[in-house]
C-alpha cells in the first residue's frame, strides 16, 4: 500500500500553483452531458474523484477524450444507457449528480445509493424532494434511486437545510424543465456559481447562483462550449494552513482571494500575515501562533472542508482553542491518530477543546478521509521526526501531485510502497 513518508521540521517556503477545483468539477462535468453537442472542460484537477467520474460518464455511452492532463473533451449524444452502477457511486459519491443531468435531459435516471468519504451521514433527501417537485416519481429500489418524469416543470423549492450537492442536483434538472423553478434557502459556495456559470455558457437561463435564492428559466435544449473551472479553494487553504504549521512562507498562486476569506481571517487572529494580490495570497508566520474559536459554517462562513486542518495549526498554537463542527457529526476521526503525534485534543459532542503544545512528534498515522489525510499530512511536516500516513488513498482523491508540490516548498517527503524506500528514505534524511 502506498504511503507517504515525512520529515518533518522544515518551514515551508517558495510558491505553489493550485488546480482546478474539484467540487465544482464534479457538478461541471455531469451537466456536460446534457446536451449532444461537444463540450472542452479545462483546468480539471487530475485527481482520482475526477477520474472515476469520467470513467462512470464513458461507462453509460459519452464520448471522452483527454486533451491533455487538465483538459477534456466530453460528447453526450450517444449516452444509451441512464443507470450508474454502485462501482462507481461506492469510490465518488458525487456521481449522484448524474441523477440530476439524467433527468433533466432524458427525464430519467437510475443511481445507486451514494458511498464517499465516511464523515458523516450526508442525506440526499434535499436531493429527492426537489425531484419530485418539478414532477417526477422517485423510488428506491434495489439499492437504486429511480428517477421518471413525462415531463419536467419549474416550481418553487424551498430547502430545509443549506445543501451543496441537492441545489446543484435540482439546478441541472431544473435547467432543461418547463417554466420557471425557484430554489431557495439554496448554498452560496463558489462551485455553484461555477457549476451554473457552466450550465449558462450552454444555452441554460439561471440567474442568483451566490445568493439563498436561485431562478432558472428551463430552456429545450443546451449547446457546445469551452470553459475553465474555478480555483480550488481547499487546495488553497490546505497549503495556507501547512504554511501557517510549519512557520513557512508561502505564496500560494491561481487562487481567487475572495473565496479564501474565511481561512484569511482565521490565520490572522492566530498570527500569521496575509497579502493578497490579484490571484496570488502570501502566508507568513513569523512568530507562535495564537489560540482562536471557530465554528463550521455553510459558505461564506468557514468551511467544514478545512477543520481537521485548522484543528491541526490550533494543536502547535499557545493556548487553549475550540473547534466547532456544526455540518458533518463524524469529522473529528483523525483526533486519535494525532494523540499519537502528541496532540492534546479532547472531542465533546460537536467541539474539539484543543490545549496547544509545543512540538508534534512523528508517529505512523492512518488517514480516515480526504481532508482528514491532508491535516494529518500538515502535521508531520511540522511534527520532530519521521511521521508514515497509510491511506493515502483517501488524499488522491482531491489532492493532485500533493507530494510534489510540498517537496517544491522544501518539504521532506516521499511517497513510498515498500520497506526497501522507507529504509532509503530515512538514511537520505538522517
Amino acid at each position: 500500500m502506498e504511503q507517504y513518508i515525512i520529515k518533518g521540521g522544515n518551514p515551508l517556503s517558495g510558491e505553489v500553483e493550485i488546480g482546478g477545483a474539484k467540487n465544482a468539477a464534479l457538478g461541471i462535468l455531469a451537466a456536460s452531458i446534457m446536451t449532444d453537442e461537444t463540450v472542452i472542460i479545462d483546468n480539471l484537477p487530475d485527481v482520482r474523484d475526477i477520474n472515476v467520474l469520467l470513467q462512470a460518464i464513458e461507462g453509460i455511452g459519452a464520448k471522452v477524450e483527454r486533451i491533455n492532463q487538465h483538459s477534456v473533451k466530453i460528447n453526450g449524444s450517444q449516452i444509451g444507457d441512464l443507470n450508474i452502477e454502485y462501482e462507481y457511486i461506492k469510490k465518488i459519491r458525487a456521481s449522484y449528480y448524474l441523477l440530476g443531468a439524467l433527468l433533466g435531459k432524458y427525464n430519467r435516471a437510475e443511481v445507486a445509493l451514494p458511498g464517499g468519504c465516511n464523515i458523516g451521514s450526508r442525506p440526499i433527501d434535499q436531493h429527492l424532494k426537489g425531484f419530485r417537485a418539478l414532477g417526477a416519481q422517485v423510488d428506491i429500489e434495489h439499492g437504486k434511486i429511480v428517477a421518471e418524469a413525462k415531463k419536467l416543470v419549474g416550481n418553487h423549492i424551498y430547502l430545509d437545510v443549506v445543501t451543496v450537492g441537492a441545489t446543484i442536483n435540482i439546478m441541472m434538472a431544473a435547467a432543461m424543465a418547463e417554466g420557471t423553478t425557484i430554489i431557495e434557502n439554496a448554498a452560496k459556495e463558489p462551485h455553484i456559481v461555477d457549476v451554473a456559470n457552466f450550465l449558462n455558457s450552454m444555452g441554460a437561463n439561471i440567474k442568483g447562483a451566490g445568493t439563498d435564492i436561485i431562478r432558472i428559466k428551463g430552456v429545450e435544449k443546451l449547446h457546445k462550449t469551452e470553459y475553465s473551472i474555478i480555483p480550488d479553494q481547499i487546495e488553497a487553504g490546505t497549503f495556507m494552513f501547512a504554511a501557517a504549521a510549519t512557520g513557512g512562507n508561502v505564496v500560494v498562486k491561481n487562487v481567487i482571494p475572495k473565496h479564501l476569506e474565511a481561512t484569511s481571517a482565521k490565520l490572522m487572529e492566530i498570527g500569521c500575515e496575509i497579502e493578497e494580490f490579484d490571484d496570488s495570497v502570501r502566508v507568513k508566520a513569523p512568530l507562535k501562533l495564537q489560540h482562536t474559536h471557530v465554528k463550521t459554517l455553510p459558505y461564506p462562513g468557514f468551511p467544514t472542508d478545512m477543520q481537521p486542518q485548522i484543528t491541526v495549526t490550533l494543536g502547535l498554537a499557545e493556548g487553549i482553542s475550540i473547534v466547532t463542527e456544526s455540518i458533518f457529526e463524524n469529522r473529528f476521526k483523525y483526533v486519535d491518530e494525532m494523540a499519537r503525534m502528541g496532540a492534546q485534543i479532547k472531542v465533546e459532542g460537536n467541539s474539539a477543546i484543543i490545549d496547544g503544545v509545543s512540538q508534534y512528534t512523528g508517529a505512523k498515522v492512518s488517514a480516515p478521509d480526504l481532508r482528514a489525510g491532508a491535516a494529518l499530512v500538515i502535521a508531520g511536516l511540522a511534527a520532530d521526526g519521521i511521521t508514515e500516513v497509510e491511506d493515502i488513498v483517501y488524499i488522491e482523491r482531491g489532492y493532485e501531485d500533493f507530494e510534489g508540490k510540498l517537496k517544491k516548498l522544501g518539504a521532506q517527503i516521499a511517497k513510498v510502497s515498500t520497506e526497501k524506500e522507507i529504509t532509503k528514505f530515512k538514511l537520505k534524511v538522517s
